[in-house]
């Protein structure tokens, strides 16, 4: 039986998640905490014998730091590693390196609500989760999801909006659900395909 195995995980914690500052394409690295969530999530992908033949992530070190890390713990650190940034973070634009809380003292905690959680609003200089999805969906269509219903066992470290244009896919979300959905730092979404590419069955790690 073909498994069609997709794991999704979000990047561990990085510096600048701690900050509370907007990151988009910046480069910040792991904490601390955000490299031992990587190496947890790693641990419980091996308690569930998981393995895999491919792995992508993005053009940014949080992403690929949590994915050599988790690679590490579940002794395939030679893996097939594809980076690209079509994958990345939304690119938050101006707001980059800006703190949020002091963002919405100087724009209005309304506005910034708009930019952080609307669907197709950007941020000044920036791009709309829209834009993302735009992005990241041909990616996971062309050059992702045929690799998993091939059979191959993928595993994607990525970013929280960037996972979450394929979460949308995967889970049936509209655009007024999914701006709002929340994915915990270096938890792994654990999916199995069916044969139509739909979701057999999905699994959160978490701890």
């Amino acid at each position: 039986m073909t498994e069609r195995l997709l794991v999704l995980t979000r990047h561990g914690e990085s510096e600048w998640n701690l900050k509370n500052l907007f990151t988009g394409w910046k480069d910040p690295g792991l904490t601390p905490k955000g490299i031992e969530e990587a190496k947890t999530a790693g641990r419980g992908l091996k308690a569930l014998g998981l393995g895999f033949d491919v792995a992508f992530t993005s053009a940014l070190t949080r992403a690929q730091h949590t994915l050599k890390l988790i690679l590490d713990e579940i002794g395939q650190p030679g893996l097939e590693t594809i980076r690209d940034f079509r994958l990345n973070e939304r690119d938050y634009g101006d707001l980059s390196g800006l703190n949020k809380a002091e963002t919405a003292a100087k724009y209005g905690d309304e506005q910034v609500h708009i930019w952080r959680r609307s669907y197709d609003v950007p941020p000044p200089g920036g791009e709309s989760l829209k834009d993302t999805v735009a992005r990241v969906l041909p990616y996971y269509v062309e050059t992702i999801l045929p690799r998993v219903m091939r059979g191959e066992r993928v595993l994607v470290a990525a970013h929280g909006n960037s996972l979450r244009a394929l979460i949308m896919v995967l889970d049936h979300l509209d655009d007024k659900t999914i701006p709002s959905l929340e994915l915990k730092t270096g938890v792994p979404l654990v999916y199995r395909l069916n044969a139509d590419t739909t979701v057999a069955s999905k699994q959160v790690l978490e701890g």
